[in-house]
């Protein structure tokens, strides 16, 4: 028979019926408590957590130890102790040359790797020039338009030494195809390449809307990625699997969970059709998470979603390597939960995200900057993000063991709780076809949507507090510094554009593209195709153009 401090299970709950019913019930009537219910996003608080709220057997089969299945304590065996997260906060504006000089700040300040914002004609495979384009060249990151900017970009940065996230997604097989001839040309092969592409196309047409084609097609050209990678690239993380857009956009934290891990299946089984074995992909694939606000509940949520992830790989698709199983996440805290009144605030609130995500044992962050509700960063304010971070590392005594919120009573039982509603959304996509189908009926899109009005009905009403928003005001704000980007850059990056067209062999260039529509045509994976036409300096918006003309654009289901 299990027992807590020397009580029975049973002799623990009767005193807790006797305390609820004399001590707190007097404690009650005196005063009362702040407001009728508490919860986070997804599930409601109780007042008082005990080893009732936990299995007796949870530390075997649930919880376990560090380094080992399921990995709820974490996926290293000393976490922090051996390695400390990768530091790496988001940068990328303007030109590649101002992209270049922000990148090299960064890292003089001490940051451990790259993240890489591109710009919204880039992310939507648009070459500068199109006349869709010109307001938004180089306006929230870097505008790419050939392989000739990719160098430029990352001249001066050694790719056999530096990692580099980048946040793309419907053309996310033509930029790594950059990355990868910007590697040749420096020397480095590609199986030395690392760092890591997005490449999650479908929570585009749930939660940020950058897509291009179809979800079938684009479902297809993220696998080619992903298996070429496996085959010649296998130190590259080829997708990075975002709840994090999903959050941002109003989801829930289990719905956040239980729809990344809808399309990770879904990319997953695409890659098997293609021949790949699980075990040649499932080790590369990463993660990117959102951190909001509900301390507990983000510390619980990334305990809850290594041991989904360990089951899932290990039990559905009979994964044999242990890396396969292991989550690995990186996180950047939410940029939604950021306000443009009292923007100070905000580094608070980035603060304690932070410290939630080290909590819950993540592998790599970036701090949303206290300025960004306003505009791209500043330099001082990735400063302060990276600083941070450091604190966090060096000075809060956090990383000196394993999982110090292990056997809480309230996470323990917060981690479950995450889990069991997290994977009932997994259940109702598949029951209705896996995430493809989800999102062509646009079950997931009304679902986030509502979610998302929710909380904003909360905060309106006052229900939830927003410091600096809906209470806690002040007087006459003074104007903040922002960083702006120089708007001038279009015309520059422009006429560049028009003189690498203008320089290059242009032969080379349209049998690249020729060839390129043709595979598209057929079942060939379609990376040996994108890296001819990138190394011919055929630009995004060509190669993108002739994948439009085979696979058409995305028009999406009006959702009510």
């Amino acid at each position: 028979m299990s027992t807590t401090n020397g009580h029975t299970h049973g002799e623990l709950a009767q005193e807790f019926e006797r305390w609820q019913t004399s001590t707190l019930e007097k404690a009650l009537k005196r005063g009362g408590e702040r407001q009728p219910t508490f919860s986070t996003t997804s599930t409601e608080t109780r007042r008082l957590y005990t080893s009732l709220d936990t299995a007796d057997d949870a530390y075997d089969g649930d919880i376990g130890l560090p380094g080992a299945y399921p990995y709820t304590r974490g996926v290293q065996e000393t976490m922090y102790r051996g390695r400390l997260w990768t530091m790496r906060q988001y940068a990328g504006f303007g030109t590649a040359k101002d992209s270049n000089a922000r990148f090299k700040f960064l890292l003089g300040q001490g940051q451990t790797g790259l993240s890489v914002a591109f710009d919204l004609p880039t992310q939507i495979g648009m070459d500068s020039d199109d006349p869709n384009a010109e307001a938004e060249i180089g306006q929230v990151g870097v505008a790419i338009d050939s392989l000739a900017d990719m160098e430029e970009m990352f001249d001066g940065i050694p790719l056999d030494r530096v990692s580099t996230s980048m946040t793309i997604n419907a053309p996310a097989a033509v930029l790594v195809a950059m990355y990868m001839v910007v590697a040749e040309k420096q020397g480095v092969p590609s199986g030395e390449i690392m760092g890591t592409a997005q490449n999650d196309v479908l929570k585009e047409y749930v939660a940020r809307g950058t897509y291009i084609y179809p979800p079938r097609p684009s479902l297809r050209l993220a696998a080619d990625l992903i298996t070429y990678c496996a085959r010649y690239a296998p130190k590259f993380n080829s997708i990075s699997v975002s709840g994090y857009h999903i959050r941002d956009a109003g989801a829930t934290a289990a719905q956040e969970i239980g729809f990344a891990f809808a399309n990770a299946i879904a990319y997953i089984e695409a890659c098997v059709r293609s021949g790949v074995g699980i075990d040649d992909v499932a080790a590369r694939i990463s993660w990117i998470f959102n951190t909001h606000n509900n301390f507990f509940e983000e510390v619980a949520k990334y305990r809850a979603l290594r041991r989904m992830w360990a089951k899932l790989l290990r039990e559905r698709f009979h994964a044999q390597d242990a890396n396969s199983w292991k989550l690995r996440t990186h996180v950047q805290t939410g940029g939604a939960t950021l306000t443009a009144q009292q923007p100070e605030n905000n580094i608070v609130r980035a603060s304690l995200q932070a410290l939630a995500s080290v909590l819950g044992g993540v592998q790599s962050m970036a701090l949303s900057c206290y300025d960004e509700a306003l505009a791209i960063p500043t330099e001082e304010a990735q400063r302060i993000a990276l600083r941070t971070q450091q604190i966090i590392a060096h000075e809060s005594g956090v990383t000196d063991t394993v999982d110090p919120f292990g056997g809480s009573y309230y996470v323990e039982a917060l981690t479950d709780e995450i889990e069991m509603k997290a994977q009932e959304y997994i259940d109702r996509v598949e029951d209705m076809g896996g995430a493809v189908a989800a999102i062509e009926t646009g079950y997931v899109q009304a679902e986030i949507q509502e979610a998302a009005v929710a909380q904003q009905r909360a905060i309106e009403s006052g229900e939830r507090v927003v410091v600096g928003v809906n209470r806690f005001r002040s007087g006459e704000e003074p104007e903040p510094t922002i960083f702006r980007v120089n708007t001038e850059i279009a015309g520059a990056q422009v006429e560049r554009l028009r003189r690498v067209r203008a320089g290059r062999d242009d032969a080379p260039a349209q049998a690249a593209l020729r060839r390129l529509n043709g595979a598209a045509r057929s079942d060939e994976n379609l990376m040996p195709a994108l890296l001819d036409a990138v190394r011919a300096y055929a630009t995004l918006g060509e190669i993108c153009g002739e994948l439009r003309g085979v696979w058409g654009e995305y028009r999406p289901p009006t959702v009510v």
